[in-house]
């Protein structure tokens, strides 16, 4: 939802489609934007979360100019969270673009869907729609995550993470 609402704010097409070098099947889509002299591409894996990391292999990526944005049960919904790296967290997804880098040292930034207490079943959690008391604030959680990419664009990582790495009220 990040990305989506990134590329349409900056007019991005998705016009490639990359395979998985390795399985040759649709692994992602990418489309490019200018930001003053420099060209930012995003990525959007075509892959199930858990294999997320397949869309990194289709791109040739130094890790320190990715940017992952995943969803996190473990951060109340509606906060985000910039990090210049770390373990996955359990989370299989961002393992999986770990895995396919190399290193943990990537920077990430989560958005929070976490609510108290946490389903049992967290697949069925994560892949249900958003309730309608939760919209206002995931739609919030979007933009400002939104905001966060290019301020780590524009910025780099430690300006973006004192910009938007603030408490926030999980209520």
């Amino acid at each position: 939802m990040v990305m989506e609402r990134l590329a349409r704010r900056r007019g991005v097409e998705w016009a490639h489609a990359l395979p998985d070098p390795s399985s040759g099947r649709p692994a992602a889509v990418c489309g490019d934007y200018q930001d003053g002299g420099a060209t930012v591409r995003l990525l959007m894996p075509l892959t199930m979360m858990n294999d997320s990391g397949d869309a990194l292999r289709a791109v040739a990526a130094d890790p320190a100019q990715v940017l992952i944005i995943c969803d996190d049960v473990n951060l109340p919904l509606g906060a985000i969270r910039l990090r210049p790296q770390g373990s996955a967290g359990g989370h299989h997804g961002l393992q999986s673009c770990l895995e396919a880098l190399g290193t943990e040292q990537v920077p990430r930034l989560r958005v929070g869907i976490g609510v108290e207490p946490l389903p049992a079943d967290l697949e069925a959690f994560v892949l249900s729609p958003f309730r309608s008391d939760e919209r206002l604030r995931i739609k919030q959680a979007i933009e400002q995550a939104d905001a966060a990419c290019e301020a780590w664009v524009t910025e780099g990582m430690e300006r973006a993470m004192n910009r938007f790495n603030t408490t926030q009220d999980a209520s």
